[in-house]
């Protein structure tokens, strides 16, 4: 992902995440720690040359956090998120992280189940962590070499 790409994943992150959509200054933070300690990319639609989707990670010393991941929703169900969640687990893996974590709202089961599926267990709860109240699942996975 560059800043070319940021009109849109805004205007994605925006759709998918109406409630706690991330401001433009915080991806614009997200992409200037590239690739210190941030990996962004992007899914493109080669028909069209669309962006269809987005994800981040976040690496500091052995482990790694997912910051984000948003798909369009008519092309969700397609292999466009474990795609990018797989890219994701890879860079980990090449930065050396040894754990990967991630938060998910307790009110979406189809990521969770997406992330139980990637081997990512809960570990906890994270209560009203969401801007509408939500509790966010805090999910974990060990990474092999």
């Amino acid at each position: 992902m560059t800043e070319a790409d940021l009109p849109a994943v805004m205007a994605l992150e925006r759709a998918t995440f109406p409630l706690d959509a991330w401001s433009e200054g915080m991806m614009r933070g997200e992409l200037a720690d590239q690739p210190r300690t941030r990996h962004y990319v992007v899914a493109v639609d080669d028909d069209d040359d669309l962006i269809i989707g987005y994800a981040g990670l976040a690496v500091a010393a052995d482990q790694a956090d997912v910051q984000t991941i948003a798909v369009l929703t008519e092309r969700q169900r397609e292999g466009v998120g474990s795609a990018m969640l797989t890219e994701l687990l890879d860079e980990a893996r090449r930065r050396a992280a040894q754990e990967i974590f991630l938060e998910v709202r307790a009110d979406n089961p189809r990521a969770r189940s997406v992330y139980e599926r990637f081997g990512f267990e809960e570990i906890g709860v994270r209560r009203r962590y969401y801007d509408d109240g939500t509790d966010a699942i805090m999910m974990k996975r060990k990474l092999d070499g």
